[in-house]
Order: C-alpha cells, then sequence, then structure tokens
C-alpha cells in the first residue's frame, strides 16, 4: 500500500513538473565580412518554413571564438577558419569530431586572399610581388588578431615560395617589405574594407574574394576593380555546433537543421549570390562566370597542415613574428 502511495506521489509531481519548451532561436557567432552573406542566407531560410529566429553575432573569427570561451551563448560557430574551431574543441565547446558532422570537411563554402584596387589599378597591381614595391600602401587586417589577415600572410608567403625557390632569407625579406608596407593593422577584415573604402588609406586592399567582389558589386567598377593573384591560398570557412551549448538549452536539432540549411542547393546558391565560392558542382557551374579561374594552394600541402602552420609561423616567436617585428 505503501508502494503505491510512493508511485501515485511521484507520478503526481511528474505530471506537475513543466516540460521545458524547445528553444525558437539560436545564435550564429559568424566572421566580421559575412554580416550580408547572413542577413541573405537567414533570409532564405526562413522562407523554407523555418519557424526558429536565427541571432546573428559578427566579429574577427578569433575574437568570437575567446568570446565563446568567456561565455558566448553561441549554438553554432561559422567561422573564417579551422584553427578557432579548434580552440573551442580544446576549450570542451566543440566535439573532436566536428569537421566529419558535415559535408566537405564541414566548410559549406570558400574563397581565398585576392586584391582590390581603385579604378584604373593606379599602382599597376597585378601579383604579390607588386605589393612589397616601395610606394604602395597596402591594407590588410592584424595577422595576431585576423584570420582573414593570417590567410593574407599565408597567401603571400606561399607565392613568395614559389618565386624564391624556397629561399627562407628572400622569402622573410619579401615578406618584411610587404609588412612595412602596411600603414595601419586593423584588427578585423571589415575594418580593413572601411579603411580603404571609406577612409580611403592605402593602393590595395587584400581580402577574401567574397568581399573584393561584393565592394565592386556595391560600390561599382568605376571605383574599384577586383584583382585576381598568380597563386593563393584556399581559405575554407568551417561550420560546427557548440555542443556545450546546445545541450544545455535543448537547441541542437535546430541547430543542425539550420547547419545543414547551408549545404543545401538552396543555401548554396545564396553563398554564390553572396560571391562565396560555393562547394556544391551544380551551383557553382552556374556562377562559373562570377569566379575567375585561380590556382590555390592548401594548407596541407603547402604547410604541412594547421597545427604544422601553428607552430612553426603562429606561435610567440615563430616565423610571422620575424617578419612582424617593429610593426
Amino acid at each position: 500500500m505503501n508502494k503505491l502511495l510512493i508511485s501515485a506521489a511521484a507520478a503526481l509531481a511528474l505530471a506537475s513538473t513543466p516540460v521545458l519548451a524547445q528553444p525558437t532561436d539560436i545564435l550564429n557567432a559568424s566572421y566580421d565580412i559575412a554580416r550580408e552573406l547572413f542577413e541573405a542566407e537567414n533570409a532564405a531560410y526562413a522562407a523554407t518554413g523555418a519557424t526558429v529566429t536565427i541571432n546573428q553575432s559578427h566579429a574577427g573569427s578569433s575574437a568570437q571564438a575567446r568570446a565563446i570561451l568567456e561565455g558566448l551563448q553561441a549554438d553554432v560557430v561559422t567561422f573564417n577558419q579551422v584553427t578557432d574551431v579548434q580552440r573551442l574543441v580544446e576549450g570542451g565547446y566543440v566535439s573532436e569530431d566536428w569537421s566529419s558532422d558535415f559535408p566537405h570537411n564541414a566548410a559549406p563554402f570558400y574563397s581565398f586572399p585576392s586584391f582590390l584596387v581603385r579604378a584604373g589599378n593606379p599602382k599597376g597591381i597585378s601579383d604579390w610581388g607588386d605589393l612589397a614595391q616601395e610606394g604602395v600602401q597596402v591594407i590588410f587586417p592584424n595577422p595576431k588578431t585576423s584570420g582573414n589577415g593570417r590567410y593574407t600572410y599565408l597567401a603571400a608567403r606561399a607565392w613568395a615560395t614559389e618565386e624564391y625557390a624556397g629561399d627562407e632569407a628572400q622569402i622573410e625579406e619579401f615578406l618584411t617589405k610587404l609588412f612595412a608596407n602596411v600603414p595601419v593593422f586593423e584588427t578585423g577584415g571589415r575594418a580593413a574594407t572601411t579603411a580603404f573604402t571609406e577612409r580611403q588609406l592605402g593602393d590595395v586592399l587584400v581580402t577574401f574574394e567574397a568581399e573584393t567582389l561584393a565592394v565592386v558589386e556595391l560600390m561599382g567598377p568605376d571605383n574599384y576593380e577586383a584583382i585576381v593573384p598568380s597563386v593563393s591560398f584556399l581559405s575554407e570557412f568551417p561550420v560546427a555546433i557548440v555542443d556545450r551549448v546546445v545541450d544545455a538549452r535543448g537547441s541542437r536539432e535546430i541547430a543542425k537543421a539550420y547547419l545543414d540549411f547551408l549545404f543545401s542547393p538552396e543555401g548554396q546558391e545564396v553563398a554564390a549570390a553572396n560571391f562565396h565560392r560555393p562547394q556544391d558542382e551544380t551551383v557553382a557551374a552556374a556562377h562559373a562566370g562570377t569566379f575567375p579561374e585561380i590556382r590555390l594552394v592548401t594548407v596541407d600541402d603547402a604547410f604541412g597542415g594547421w597545427d604544422q602552420v601553428g607552430s612553426e609561423h603562429f606561435a610567440d616567436g615563430g616565423l610571422l613574428d620575424r617578419v612582424f617585428v617593429n610593426q
């Protein structure tokens, strides 16, 4: 009898316990030049009938990783470099196998460092070597704070490695001259674009192709011209679910559905229309006229992978510091 009373009491308690409702919103922490891209992606996602609200947070990719480690409750991340996702893995926020959760190593689209010059290209800039010439002012974000800037450094070094047949002294001399030609290092990609277009600093902006093409479309070819160098560095933009946050909020299902959309034909079409190179072959073929051919080197082929890049180039006292000294 007592057991029956206890069971009845337990059932009553369970019946009176409120069921937590599934969240109706998620937060996407993204890189700083992706504002317009995700405004379009989120609108397209809503048009599919999805009722979830996608809130956005934009800053430098590395700054976003730090913010999440310090408490930013982002359900998903859409970053511009793998190493920032890895920081979240090391911090226990993202699973170690995150890159296998979605196709293409969890990168729905990609880009690469390219150039934006003023109409008429008055300094005659066509390739990386021109950026180290005397009298050329170059604008790009600080590699210490920006994934965009790190990609620029790696792309320039990849070109120099080929140009100087691996001679480290010549490579470092070129990179030192290039860095010395930067009048101010902005903290992120969008700040660098603002410095070049609104503050009219510099002769050439180095940033992702997605940004250079967007500026030309927005401000007109009578003001700016996008230049594709002879070679550049493949810049993949990875996405991941922030496990610690979605498990606490109960938002895993809606977070995954949103990231899945980025890989769908509809999501890929939005990416291409916003000048991010899509992974979907059909969508890529439909937009072939938008994207010039470019030879891209990869982190594995040119630098031995992200772990080696981190230890050899971006660690304190690494190869980046040897050309960035006194800047």
